[in-house]
Formats: C-alpha cells, sequence, structure tokens
C-alpha cells in the first residue's frame, strides 16, 4: 500500500514563499506521475501541477506559472512544490498525488486519473 505525507504548509505573508513535500512509502515511486492538487474552502479541488517519472515532463494551471516550481528527487522517495510570491488566492490544503504507471509522456490533470492521495497540507496566504 503506498503511502503519501505531505509537509511545509504554514501561514505567510503575500509574496512569501514556501516549499511543499510529498514523502512516498511503499510501492515504486519512480512508477508514479506525481501531481498537487489543492482545496480551498467553497471550490472545487483544482490541478496545481504535474511531474512524471523523470521530472522531463511539468505542468502547472495557469495561474500558478511563473510562481511554482514542481521537482521530485526519486532517490528520496519525495517530490516537491517551490511556491513563490504568493498570494491570498492560494490559500487551500494542498495534496500530492501518485498515479501508479500513467502519465509518462503527458501530465495528468484529472484527478480521477490519480490512485493514490495524502493527507493534505493546510497554506493560508495573508495579505
Amino acid at each position: 500500500q503506498v503511502q503519501l505525507v505531505e509537509s511545509g504548509g504554514g501561514l505567510v505573508q503575500a509574496g512569501g514563499s514556501l516549499r511543499l513535500s510529498c514523502a512516498a512509502s511503499g510501492g515504486t515511486f519512480i512508477n508514479y506521475g506525481m501531481a498537487w492538487f489543492r482545496h480551498a474552502p467553497g471550490k472545487e479541488r483544482d490541478f496545481v501541477s504535474y511531474i512524471n517519472w523523470s521530472g522531463g515532463v511539468t505542468d502547472y494551471a495557469d495561474s500558478m506559472k511563473g510562481r511554482f516550481t514542481i521537482s521530485r528527487d526519486n532517490a528520496k522517495k519525495t517530490m516537491y512544490l517551490q511556491m513563490n510570491s504568493l498570494k491570498p488566492e492560494d490559500t487551500a490544503v494542498y495534496y500530492c498525488a501518485a498515479a501508479d504507471s500513467r502519465g509518462w509522456r503527458y501530465a495528468l490533470r484529472s484527478d480521477n486519473e490519480y490512485d493514490y492521495w495524502g493527507q493534505g497540507t493546510q497554506v493560508t496566504v495573508f495579505s
């Protein structure tokens, strides 16, 4: 059974930065296409960013381009999301997700593509 554990969330002033981590245990990490989603109160869960097994394919939601950077360290079985220039509208619970043996060459943007989910980490941006 694969387990995903997010960390790194917190309270930050607008314009600040946070780095989220998603540590995986169980399974074969290199087989997973990985993504970040977020869920703000009163809204649907939204795609944030995707990275394929090698890091050679990445994708971002439009509002995150230029501000967020996704990466992964397969040796550490960990995925990261560096978030810069944070805005109050980035406030949400951020979830990492893993898709087993899919998304080798293209991004998976739909949450129903994912097999495993973390418990989420809260990010709150105040102005």
